[in-house]
């Protein structure tokens, strides 16, 4: 799902591989075990260079997903070097930067602490990710160009919008549940946001007879101007993303001191919580996050969640640590909170939206390495190989490219079919029924009555036994594609996520096959084989060319257990391991002298489950089958 709400130095793209130890900075040292694998460089080798054009060639031919699961993970380390080598662009490089905020100067707090607004990350680059950084593409820059009117509009969005996505009737992803829907959209939250619309700049989208929007055109703000792009900079289109590009907590811990100290209680680092234990909900409309685009109750919930989970990390170090001031407490427990998202993203939330088991293997594989959990729980880092032993812990890598989260990143995580129509409320004690609500209900100012009204245990429960939407065509909510936002504007969510994607210049589906080294389909019948749409895409497109992105991995066929295309994919191969790699807080800086042993053990023995555990017990009967929070819960009748 993509957070739709109506300055940075230039980092030249040759920034040096850094490994550990090798910058003459005092918070760096050498990995444990044998010297790091090689890096990109490495990969250069004649030997890897016929390796990778194997691995594809195997790929084209049979498919990843067809082989056995070494063959297939030799395939994908194959397929993600060539996009590691091809596939990571700073329009920086093309594009000058003006208007930069300043970079706060260093303090020796950088060296051990996430900063408020990403800066410090990468310690030789300091702007790099930071919020207000531009986002990176991942394709050449000469192939994102502005893109003209007719572009723009062909053909029509509101009518791709209607004709192709529009569900009729729901289609339930039964692998997993709707709290994978809430989770994420709460991970969007801390990646990345295009911030509101330009009211000044309006697309304006003609109706056809028949259409019973309210007005006609249909007005779609476009995406706000690059404020660092000098005025009448040719080259490819630039936008930024208003929080950090970092896996950092920031949806929690927010990306400005103001918006920090707000959810601070400032006393034992712990995070305000109400006297019930929600997250307090300020008066001021202004600062009121119910009344933000993009807000509803399944989000509400994990940061209250995780609000809790900050709370319970800083109560443990201070018992372990009882000199630790306020400031101390706050920023290990935000390390240790932030990683903590990132391994139930990476082991549990990713591998059940795409439950092959070659991809369940490799992405606990960059967590844990090859070697595995049991290995890592007992002896830790075995090698200083990410291979081996996992990302966290190993050497810090930006492969020639400054760190960024990408458009075409933001572009594959549209993913609103994931939202249900209604949402059956019952007890975790019994399983009785207590509402059946529609998603308006739960959005927006709303869920301030959902939350008073019902048991947040009773909430988690409810969306770990429902089923989210199938993420395919004619699958997309009505709701959406007639919202009304929190300020009374309505819009057709839809038909927002094509223009969006068209008019930051991401390419149409077969282009952007090509530019991810896939065969792209050459007729309609290839990429469905549902007759009947592909008729309809036929007659609304009438060249394959033409097919938009999101209507092209909506309409692929998908490997077992994938919950979205294996195109998409490709960007995951690329970006899910690359936003690990490039933060030294999950790389050289994952350390004790860092996080302490406390807040080590803490990410190693926990997951989605205990987490849940820990703040619902009355969870537990749900649970206690489960491998992963993220699959159906079982139902608990009396």
């Amino acid at each position: 799902m993509s957070t739709e709400t109506p300055g940075q130095t230039s980092v030249s793209a040759s920034v040096p591989q850094q490994r550990a130890g090798s910058d003459g900075h005092p918070n760096k040292r050498p990995a444990a075990g044998p010297p790091p694998v090689p890096g990109a460089d490495y990969r250069h080798t004649p030997f890897w260079r016929i390796y990778d054009r194997v691995a594809q060639a195997i790929d084209h031919r049979r498919g990843w997903d067809k082989l056995p699961l070494p063959a297939g993970l030799a395939v994908l380390i194959g397929v993600r070097t060539i996009l590691r080598q091809s596939n990571l662009h700073d329009p920086s490089t093309k594009v000058p930067v003006v208007n930069a905020p300043p970079v706060p100067e260093r303090t020796p707090q950088h060296l051990v602490a996430r900063s408020v607004d990403g800066t410090y990350n990468d310690l030789d680059h300091p702007e790099m990710g930071r919020a207000g950084a531009r986002f990176g593409r991942n394709i050449p820059l000469d192939q994102v160009l502005p893109v003209t009117r007719e572009q723009l509009m062909e053909p029509n969005p509101r009518e791709v919008s209607r004709r192709l996505l529009t569900r009729d009737p729901f289609l339930p992803a039964t692998s997993v549940n709707t709290l994978a829907a809430s989770w994420l959209q709460f991970m969007i939250h801390d990646w990345f946001t295009h911030g509101e619309g330009d009211t000044s700049r309006l697309v304006d989208i003609p109706l056809p007879p028949g259409d019973p929007w309210h007005e006609n055109p249909m007005r779609i703000p476009r995406i706000k101007a690059d404020p660092t792009r000098p005025a009448g900079a040719e080259g490819p289109i630039t936008s930024v993303n208003d929080v950090t590009h970092w896996w950092d907590g920031s949806s929690l811990y927010g990306t400005t001191m103001e918006e920090q100290q707000r959810v601070r209680a400032g006393e034992g680092g712990r995070l305000r919580l109400t006297a019930d234990g929600q997250i307090p909900i300020p008066d001021d409309p202004a600062l009121d996050p119910t009344m933000k685009p993009g807000w509803w109750t399944g989000m509400g919930m994990l940061l209250t969640l995780f609000a809790r989970e900050h709370n319970a990390v800083c109560a443990r170090l201070a018992s372990e640590y009882p000199n630790w001031d306020d400031e101390e407490l706050f920023q290990r427990a935000r390390l240790v909170v932030a990683a903590l998202l990132a391994k139930i993203h990476t082991v549990e939330w990713t591998p059940a939206v795409i439950s092959h088991p070659t991809t369940v293997f490799a992405l606990r594989a960059n967590w844990f390495g090859v070697a595995g959990e049991r290995i890592a729980r007992a002896f830790g880092r075995i090698s200083g190989s990410e291979v081996i032993s996992g990302i966290p812990g190993a050497a810090t890598e930006h492969y020639g490219v400054p760190f960024s989260l990408t458009e075409e990143f933001t572009s594959v995580y549209r993913m609103h079919p994931l939202l249900p129509d209604d949402f059956d409320l019952r007890t975790a004690d019994g399983d009785r029924p207590l509402a059946q609500l529609d998603f308006r209900a739960l959005a927006g100012p709303h869920s301030k009555e959902i939350t008073a009204t019902y048991s947040l245990g009773d909430l988690f429960y409810s969306f770990g036994t429902t089923h989210p939407g199938a993420i395919v065509l004619r699958n997309y909510p009505k709701f959406l594609q007639e919202y009304e936002r929190p300020d009374g504007t309505t819009i057709d969510v839809a038909s927002t996520d094509l223009v969006r994607i068209r008019e930051l210049g991401v390419p149409r589906y077969c282009e952007f096959r090509r530019q991810m080294h896939l065969r792209a389909p050459a007729s309609f019948a290839e990429l469905t084989d549902d007759a009947g749409l592909a008729a309809d895409m036929e007659e609304l497109y009438g060249d394959i060319e033409k097919v938009d992105l999101m209507v092209g991995l909506f309409a692929e066929s998908r490997p077992t257990g994938f919950a979205f295309s294996d195109t998409a994919f490709r960007i995951f191969i690329l970006m899910a391991s690359r936003r690990l790699n490039s933060d030294r807080f999950f790389t050289t800086d994952f350390r004790p002298e860092v996080y302490s042993p406390t807040g080590l053990n803490w990410i190693r023995d926990n997951d989605m489950r205990t987490v849940l555990l820990r703040h619902f017990p009355e969870l537990r009967p749900a649970l206690r089958a489960s491998d992963n929070a993220f699959a159906p819960w079982q139902r608990v009748t009396e």
